[in-house]
């Protein structure tokens, strides 16, 4: 990791919790999806930093942080995302923050902003899950895309995909080539980062257990109106989250 940037660790709900914080100002927290970890917010940081007081987390199970072997139903649910995120708040010393969540991490952040908004400001959602999406995910011909929700599902999924560096590799690449409209986006070096996070003992069981937890009921963000200023963005061509949804 370059030594760049300003790595620090909090204690929360019992684990230790890696992140990066850069900046003075109002608290912005940046929360990263699958598969991501704080690096996915690399090229934000330091612009937002001009401005904010930045954290960015790796959550429970992925890259830097701790792991907790639970079943993903108790482990890994988004209400436990949630309180994860609320505990750092808390722990880090401020009263409310903002939020920009991305993929997994809007869910875990329209868990929070739906049962406990005072801790929310502002919120900023890209590419966003959210309820009403429904089975649309697994109506053909999306599976060919969304194939691999259910692959994370398999108790073998870590193995296979972990069996050697350049395993993690192939399978990371591809997606972080694949989702990208502009394949450049992520150069080798940048990969690279994202390798070394996933290589991490138990980092790929933990980002498979976020989608193993949807599957046993612990995922989706909650119901209800958020009433909170929001706002979502959403990429044109995203292949997973369509706009057109």
């Amino acid at each position: 990791m370059a030594d760049v940037w300003n790595h620090q660790y909090a204690k929360v709900n019992g684990i230790k919790l890696h992140y990066v914080r850069q900046g003075k100002g109002t608290p912005l927290f940046l929360i990263h999806g699958w598969p991501g970890f704080w690096f996915e917010w690399n090229k934000n940081i330091g612009p937002l930093s001009e401005t904010f007081d930045v954290v960015a987390p790796d959550m429970r199970g992925f890259a830097y942080s701790d792991k907790p072997d639970l079943p993903p139903e108790e482990g890994y649910t988004d209400t436990v995302m949630a309180g994860d995120i609320a505990a750092l708040i808390g722990e880090l010393g401020f009263e409310k923050v903002n939020i920009v969540a991305h993929d997994f991490g809007a869910t875990w952040a329209q868990r929070l902003a739906r049962t406990q908004p005072e801790l929310i400001d502002k919120l900023v959602l890209f590419n966003p899950p959210y309820p009403g999406i429904g089975m649309r995910w697994f109506e053909m011909p999306q599976p060919l895309e969304s194939w691999y929700m259910l692959f994370h599902q398999q108790p073998w999924a870590e193995e296979l995909v972990g069996a050697s560096r350049a395993s993690t590799e192939t399978y990371l690449r591809h997606f972080l080539r694949h989702w990208s409209h502009d394949t450049d986006v992520f150069p080798d070096d940048e990969i690279a980062e994202f390798v070394e996070a996933y290589s991490q003992p138990g980092a790929l069981r933990g980002g498979f257990n976020c989608y193993r937890a949807i599957f046993r009921g612990g995922g989706g963000g909650g119901d209800g109106t958020i009433d909170l200023p929001t706002l979502i963005l959403w990429g044109d061509n995203d292949p997973i989250l369509k706009f057109e949804w």
